[in-house]
């Protein structure tokens, strides 16, 4: 078994800026840098050989780049419980397109549709018992974080795997994004 999702990697400048975000919020376990991604779409646990048939389809997309502008920061979970802190993107058409083209790949290659709306964001932190009072401030204290768009021009195959100091993400495949 495999445990995989589809991503676009974050260049390295904007990764300098996300890590002056990490910090200030009690309970978080922020994500290392060289982890720090937009999920397209998450798989899971699959076989091998499903993998294959996964990337077969990937690699039949054609999309061209992407400009990702990202602007704010929200957290996920409930209204007693945060999971997670994030950084939003902002819903651009290129971006949208590149999402639906992954989810059908993977539904053609023998995947289940994802029932969650696409919400593009990139995972800052994530919590076990994180206060929606204590998250909500820390988003609002940066509320006017906003990065200069930057172009995606390509898109990943990433393995996860779990191990007890965090997720282990590797680049299984690389796709160009080239029209």
């Amino acid at each position: 078994m495999i445990r995989l999702f589809v991503g676009l990697p974050i260049p390295e400048n904007v990764l300098q800026r996300l890590a002056g975000l990490s910090g200030g919020l009690p309970g978080a376990r922020w994500v290392q840098l060289e982890n720090l991604h937009m999920t397209l779409r998450f798989i899971g646990d699959i076989e091998r050989g499903h993998a294959d048939d996964i990337h077969l389809a990937l690699s039949r997309i054609a999309a061209p780049p992407v400009e990702v502008t990202l602007s704010g920061l929200d957290w996920f979970g409930s209204r007693s419980k945060v999971r997670t802190v994030v950084v939003k993107a902002e819903k651009a058409e290129a971006l949208m397109h590149l999402q639906r083209k992954t989810e059908s790949a993977v539904v053609r290659a023998g995947m289940e549709p994802e029932e969650r709306k696409f919400l593009p964001h990139i995972t800052l932190a994530r919590l076990r018992d994180g206060r929606p009072t204590e998250a909500q401030q820390y988003c609002d204290d940066r509320a006017m974080f906003k990065q200069p768009p930057y172009r995606a021009d390509r898109f990943v195959l990433y393995s996860s795997f779990l191990s007890h100091n965090g997720a282990i993400y590797t680049p299984e495949q690389e796709y160009a994004l080239d029209g």
